[in-house]
């Protein structure tokens, strides 16, 4: 097989797959890239069997078959190649030939037989929803699971994505924390529902992949025990966690009467300079409002470093005084991830969750979104 190509090409889609390359394994194929012949070019692709990655590239391509070359090699050599001369491939002898310009090498290949099966769907999308809203609801949640290094329950480590009422909502937890996003979708049938579990280090990678992709939305199948999203060129396949996600809807306070409404960006460069003498152990953060007061203060305090205290002017006044604490990091996480110029805070007592969200003129980005935090008790 001989495949000429351009180098940008080949770069995109090289560093495309190369997220799902896998890491320290007892199998050494999970590091190589797979070069599949299609009649519109190649196809590259990589799995660590968590994830799979397929893309799609311009080539002239002479001749059929499938060769796999080991990855990180590949990585790092195609980003170095001359920018203005395409790139040629030609497979000989268990090597494969790579050249451009002045430049040429000589890769060893894996045996092809050996590379996982990968495939793409075979039925029709549950649905499909924009990019940048698929992007948002990404970025607005996967923060709030925890790390598989973190936790035996591997439900904490997921974004819920549950299908309902023509939306989807994504979600996420760490047991103290729970952020939420709700965007709508096309083609989803009436009356259909569905869950699906999803590693959230697996979206993070998404995000990072299908931020180059250029293309306005992306379509969602269910197969396989897999979760798929195609977007242009590319097709994202991610393994289910087979665990049942907390019902989330029933720790949404629902009766919360007091609210807070900040400008967005002064709070959060107050949120992030208390954070600086806030205690260690609990990173705490105290916010005090009186009855109808128009001023928020926030403060923090440390044996080891001293205590700072701020002022916040509110949009609104507070319905009733309230002085209660937060994880300083909880709070900075969901309000930086915000594009509004106001959010609003809801309490209702000390040692009950905070509903924040978008308040005022909600940028678009923000629809859909909130985010339920724990306090911290307050000694």
């Amino acid at each position: 097989m001989e495949i000429v190509c351009q180098r940008e090409d080949l770069v995109f889609g090289v560093r495309t797959v190369s997220h799902a390359l896998g890491g320290r394994t007892s199998m050494p194929i999970l590091g190589g890239i797979r070069f599949h012949a299609t009649a519109n070019g190649i196809e590259l692709g990589a799995t660590d069997l968590e994830r799979a990655i397929q893309c799609r590239a311009a080539a002239q391509v002479q001749g059929e078959g499938v060769m796999v070359l080991p990855g990180q090699v590949l990585s790092q050599l195609v980003t170095r190649l001359p920018e203005a001369d395409p790139v040629h491939l030609q497979e000989a002898d268990g090597r494969v030939r790579l050249s451009c310009g002045q430049a040429s090498f000589e890769l060893l290949t894996l045996p092809a037989d050996e590379f996982p099966e990968v495939t793409r769907p075979a039925t029709a999308p549950l649905c499909r929803l924009s990019l940048p809203a698929l992007l948002q609801c990404i970025a607005q949640t996967a923060f709030a699971a925890l790390r598989a290094s973190e936790t035996t329950r591997l439900a904490l480590t997921g974004v819920d994505l549950v299908l309902r009422d023509g939306a989807v909502k994504f979600a996420a937890t760490n047991g103290y924390r729970l952020a939420i996003k709700r965007v709508p979708v096309d083609g989803l049938p009436e009356g259909h529902e569905a869950a699906f579990l999803v590693d959230a280090a697996i979206l993070t990678d998404l995000h990072r992949v299908l931020s180059g992709v250029t293309a306005d939305a992306v379509s969602i199948y269910a197969e396989g025990g897999q979760l798929h999203f195609e977007a242009g060129p590319v097709l994202f396949s991610s393994r289910l966690i087979q665990e049942q996600f907390p019902d989330f809807e029933r720790v949404i306070p629902r009766d919360n009467e007091i609210g807070l409404h900040l400008p967005r960006e002064p709070f959060l460069e107050t949120l992030r300079r208390m954070e600086i003498t806030s205690a260690e152990e609990s990173g705490a953060v105290t916010l005090k409002a009186t009855a109808q007061g128009t001023i928020l203060e926030v403060s923090s305090a440390s044996k080891d470093k001293g205590e700072g205290h701020e002022f916040v002017e509110l949009v609104k006044p507070a319905a009733k005084t309230i002085e209660i604490a937060f994880k300083a990091e909880y709070l900075i996480d969901a309000v930086r991830r915000m594009e509004s110029g106001q959010v609003v805070l809801w309490l209702s007592a000390p040692e009950r969750a905070g509903l924040l969200e978008p308040s005022g003129e909600i940028a678009p980005g923000d629809e859909g979104f909130i985010y339920v935090c724990m306090p911290v008790r307050l000694l």
